[in-house]
Order: structure tokens, then C-alpha cells, then sequence
């Protein structure tokens, strides 16, 4: 099943960036701005002068284009998307409204580096998986992301009536 974000089969990196930042109405500019990245690079990356991406860049391309950097990944390599993909953050470190950093994206991370938390990648609410770090709360359930300063989510301080 394909979404309007999910790479199309044998669709390039160069394809799949500028649709996405087309899909999304953004100009070069605020796209790398978004990012993070140089806005030659980006020209580099759209034109195809370059295929080979560090994890940062994914990272701040997959934040600013909203998609999981595993869709990034997978058109870098020529692969099929196989499963849905969700976003891993530690939710004692991130801070709302930046990219998670690129040591949560490796595969075999299972907890922050920084603070040793457990990294989440789904929603403590509602137990749906996080796609997308753009909002600091669940799309579903409405609950944050991060976590306050006892440990718990803000939504579970909230008394219930």
C-alpha cells in the first residue's frame, strides 16, 4: 500500500526529494533550511550530483519532508519499502520542533547514547507508532511526546473527571 509520501518503485533520490518538497509547497530554500543542510547541497541532491547521504543529512531531510529517513534510506539503495516505519527519539533528550538525532535512527539503537533512556517510537498514549516528529503531540490521542520533568507524559498529569 503507497502513500502520497511512500518512494514510488525504481523512483530515484533526486525524483522522490523534489516531490516530496513540491507535495509539501516548499521552496530549495526552506527545505534546507528545514534540514539543515547547505542549499547547494540540496541542489546537488535534487539535480542527482550526489546519492551518497551521512546520517545527519538523512535525518534533517527526513524531518523537514515529514517522512521516516528509513524511506530515505530505502530510495538511496534501490529497496523496497517493506514495512511501515516509525520514528525512535528519546524522550528525555529531544526537544520539540528539532530532528531527532542520528544516532536514534540506527537499527540497532535501543537506547539514547546521551542519558541511557529507552528510545520510543510509539505514541505512550495510544500505542501508535511515531512518524513523524514535525508536531510535538499524537495526531491520534493528542498526547506529547516528550516527557516531563518526573518522567511520565504530560497528558498522564492530567487528572481525569
Amino acid at each position: 500500500m503507497y502513500t502520497l509520501t511512500t518512494p514510488q518503485p525504481d523512483e530515484s533520490l533526486p525524483e522522490y526529494v523534489r516531490r516530496i518538497r513540491r507535495l509539501l509547497g516548499m521552496s530549495q530554500k526552506e527545505l534546507a533550511t528545514q534540514a539543515g543542510i547547505h542549499l547547494q547541497s540540496l541542489g546537488k541532491v535534487e539535480r542527482g550530483q550526489t546519492t551518497r547521504l551521512n546520517q545527519k543529512t538523512i535525518s534533517g531531510l527526513a524531518y523537514a519532508l515529514q517522512v521516516p529517513a528509513e524511506y530515505l534510506e530505502a530510495v538511496i539503495k534501490k529497496v523496497p519499502i517493506s514495512v511501515a516505519s516509525s520514528v525512535k527519539f528519546c524522550p528525555s533528550c529531544w526537544r520539540p520542533g528539532t530532528a531527532p538525532d542520528p544516532n536514534w535512527a540506527n537499527a540497532r539503537a535501543k537506547f539514547c547514547l546521551i542519558c541511557g533512556t529507552p528510545l520510543r517510537h510509539r505514541c505512550p498514549g495510544c500505542d501508535e507508532p511515531v512518524v513523524s516528529l514535525k508536531f510535538r503531540f499524537c495526531p491520534y490521542c493528542g498526547c506529547p511526546y516528550k516527557e516531563t520533568v518526573n518522567g511520565s507524559s504530560a497528558r498522564s498529569q492530567i487528572p481525569s473527571q
